[in-house]
């Protein structure tokens, strides 16, 4: 809205800490800290990588060598260990007892628990048989936060069934570059949404206390603070360039609501912004979150990170001067996971005074905090006894109910030969019909051509961190799950699915490498079938690795849907991708289209079950569906993006282009919104908006919708967002039902940051939005904050 100079208010208020302090655990961690020479603190302040305590026998597995972990302990103090030996997931029996012989040495040389961790990014992902989840991108399309809430809970649980207390999860990135080859692993592009699914896993793997953890609970670490999903090359760890009401905004707010809703620890972006790499902010680490939101927690660098401020970043002429940095700029812990050097550099650093004693003082008792507040001290050690849920049938089920919640209906054309009936749902009846129909039709009933790369491997299913960190090399491990060929064998029989690729992968290549292709095979099989699905996208990868220079998708599989498409059968694209790959030349071949992401091990079950239509698609896209690559937009583009033609000379325009927005996805089952309102029309900054949508289904079956609640800021002093994201949830309905869905909208939710860098609620219109419906509401007094958080 237009400022009006001669009303406002300016306000300030002191920040509550975001976690409750705790006396009676201060006291302890006060007594601890007395207790410890400068050498165990600072080995506290040292994560080393568990690979390095044990090596590869000839003919054989990794063993520890017990007089490196004795050294690490013992010599050096070493207060965490992380990852997985060879970065390969191991048995349960295997994690309880490595964790347990550290915890037994680090209590005997220390008096203090040593902190695991692992990358348990979607369930179990370095655990043999355990439950893995889909990817964080599967349950963001899902806008279901009780299914991130109750995986983070079983993850949690399975975690420390294996003696495991730490993961480094939630990712709380925001993914708005479809370039970035981590958009997988993060709740796709908005900051509301990554918000609300950070703070249900957070409760899920922290439970309602985050200074009290049980034995069923890990501290979670979010990560990657932040802007790191936003490299301006689109390569993952390059520099990203924000403006600061961006950052502030948008960037940084799933962090803040993670925080304060009881984060124990986070992980720092590995790049920079705006040049300042974020290892070396004082402001971004400890102005912002330290002390501005009283956050008593612990920060971790990511991988050889304060190594890189001097190897990459050049911000420091050496490690020491890297860890100068790094440590006075609030990092706690070092994920140093090779070398003992840091231990010896910061103790020089604090001899010279370059590093004060209550800087060290402050980082380790955030990290002893995090320990006591899982409950090391009293039990070091879980797993065992009580935890016989791990790998169960039960937590298959949820993560089965997840897959199918995650995967996203795009398309659903009218057959040719039945104007009023949809392709999908594929019921064997539906086939059979078409079949019957055809020119070989007859009696031996319908039959299904399933084709394209990712049609029968788990590793495209369950994309990187999943067994190992790229997710290569681990088919051995998913064994007893089904491929999407397996799934739709069950579902459909065996004799009724023929499998012939066309396109495959080259599993002893880079990702993205593909074997010469055999389009032809799949062309003449097509001939047998009467409906062709095809199964596209991208193999598994992992951060840099996964770097691409292309966003279309490879030439190979495009051709081979074109060339499918010439035969003339109906054809469903099934995109199996960690990323949204250029698919506009083919999307038009296609009858239907579902994104099923990276849905992992139960995935191929959920969409057999949704194909054949014993469950219904409810997800909705998590992130804008590019439709070219010179027009990567999000769902909340400056309204000066999308310009008419300008009359005149200039003959100007610009148009946001996409294939599929933010928000989209279909059902077997229509909704219908009506009656949007609120409790009040005209409201100021203290205000709490009741907004209230009725919501029907109208079809004849049931079905779950995600009601999305947006506003509109009409006019501003900066220019505004096109529309923004206020509020979610998903309900259910039967045939027939109605439900009113009511959402509490505090009024300064919709406030901006200003061009002076403070949050600003401005008079004057607004429109909100749900369903199709809108609703104009009236700001009738402008309001700036001095406080950087509202």
């Amino acid at each position: 809205m237009m400022a009006v100079t001669a009303c406002f208010t300016m306000t300030m208020s002191a920040q509550r800490p975001a976690i409750p302090r705790d006396a009676a655990l201060e006291k302890k961690i006060e007594k601890q800290l007395a207790k410890m020479s400068l050498d165990e603190k600072i080995g506290q302040m040292l994560e080393l990588n568990f690979d390095i305590m044990g090596g590869y026998e000839p003919g054989g597995g990794w063993k520890l060598n017990e007089m490196m972990l004795d050294t690490c302990l013992q010599k050096w103090k070493v207060g965490s260990i992380l990852n997985a030996p060879g970065t390969r997931a191991a048995t349960v029996e295997q994690w309880q007892q490595w964790i347990s012989l550290i915890q037994e040495k680090s209590m005997k040389y220390l008096g203090i628990p040593d902190i695991y961790g692992l990358d348990h990014n979607h369930g179990v992902t370095y655990t043999q048989a355990g439950t893995l989840f889909p990817q964080p991108i599967n349950l963001a399309a899902s806008f279901n936060t009780e299914l991130a809430r109750t995986g983070a809970a079983i993850t949690a649980y399975e975690s420390r069934a294996g003696n495991c207390p730490w993961v480094y999860n939630p990712v709380t990135d925001l993914g708005r570059d479809p370039r970035w080859s981590r958009i997988w692993e993060s709740f796709g592009e908005d900051p509301i949404v990554n918000a609300r699914m950070a703070e249900a896993e957070i409760k899920g793997y922290q439970g309602d206390d985050p200074n009290h953890l049980g034995q069923y609970n890990v501290a979670a670490c979010i990560k990657h603070y932040f802007a790191y999903g936003a490299p301006f090359s689109g390569k993952d760890r390059t520099p990203a360039y924000v403006s600061p009401q961006m950052l502030r905004e948008k960037y940084f707010e799933p962090f803040k609501a993670a925080f304060q809703a009881g984060a124990l620890t986070l992980m720092v972006n590995s790049g920079s912004i705006n040049g300042m790499p974020v290892h070396a902010s004082y402001e971004y680490l400890t102005k912002w979150v330290k002390e501005d939101l009283q956050w008593d927690g612990m920060i971790v660098t990511d991988w050889a990170d304060i190594n890189n401020l001097y190897t990459r970043e050049r911000v420091a002429k050496d490690k020491k001067d890297a860890i100068r940095i790094a440590i006075n700029a609030g990092i706690d812990m070092s994920m140093d996971p090779y070398s003992v050097d840091f231990c010896v550099l910061l103790k020089e650093l604090v001899q010279e005074g370059k590093v004060s004693q209550d800087r060290i003082d402050d980082a380790v008792r955030r990290i002893l905090r995090v320990k006591y507040r899982l409950g090391l001290f009293d039990k070091p050690n879980t797993g065992g006894k009580g935890y016989e849920k791990f790998g169960s049938k039960e937590h298959a089920e949820m993560a089965l109910r997840s897959a199918e919640e995650g995967e996203v209906l795009l398309k659903n054309s009218v057959l040719p030969t039945s104007p009023e009936e949809a392709l999908l749902p594929l019921t064997t009846e539906k086939l059979n019909k078409l079949h019957q129909s055809s020119p070989q039709g007859g009696n031996e009933g319908g039959r299904i051509l399933l084709t394209g790369p990712n049609a029968n491997q788990m590793r495209c299913l369950n994309g990187g961190w999943s067994y190992t960190w790229q997710g290569s090399k681990a088919e051995d491990l998913a064994e007893q799950y089904n491929t999407i060929y397996e799934a739709l064998c069950n579902k459909y029989g065996k004799e009724q699915v023929i499998l012939e690729q066309g396109v495959t992968y080259n599993e002893h290549g880079q990702y993205w490498e593909e074997n010469k292709p055999e389009i032809e095979k799949a062309v003449a099989a097509a001939e047998k079938a009467d409906v062709i699905i095809a199964c596209i996208g991208e193999n598994s990868y992992c951060e840099t690795p996964g770097n691409l220079n292309d966003l279309w998708l490879s030439e190979n599989q495009r051709n081979l849907v074109k060339a499918l498409a010439k035969t003339g059968k109906p054809i469903i694209l099934v995109l199996n991708e960690g990323r949204p790959r250029l698919i506009t030349d083919i999307e038009p071949l296609a009858k239907a289209v579902v994104h099923i992401f990276l849905p992992s091990n139960y995935g191929a079950d959920a969409l057999a079950n949704l194909l054949a239509g014993d469950a219904n698609f409810s997800a909705k896209m998590p992130y804008t569906y590019p439709r070219e690559i010179n027009s990567l937009a999000n769902y909340d583009y400056k309204v000066s993006e999308e310009v008419g033609t300008m009359a005149g000379a200039y003959n100007y325009d610009a148009k946001v282009s996409l294939l599929w927005p933010f928000g989209y996805g279909l059902s077997y089952t229509t909704f219908e919104y009506g009656n949007l309102r609120a409790d009040k029309t005209s409201f100021t900054a203290n205000d709490v908006l009741t907004v209230t949508v009725d919501v029907k289904n109208t079809g004849s079956r049931a079905g779950k919708e995600a009601v999305l609640l947006y506003s509109s800021d009409v006019v501003a002093s900066l220019t505004p967002d096109n529309k923004r994201l206020r509020d979610f949830q998903k309900i259910e309905l039967q045939p027939g039902e109605t439900k009113s869905v009511t959402f509490k909208l505090p009024a300064k939710s919709m406030a901006f940051v200003g061009a002076d860098g403070r949050w600003t609620l401005e008079e004057g219109d607004f429109i909100l939005r749900a369903g199709g419906l809108q609703l104009p509401v009236r700001c009738t007094a402008t309001k700036i904050w001095d406080e950087p958080n509202i």
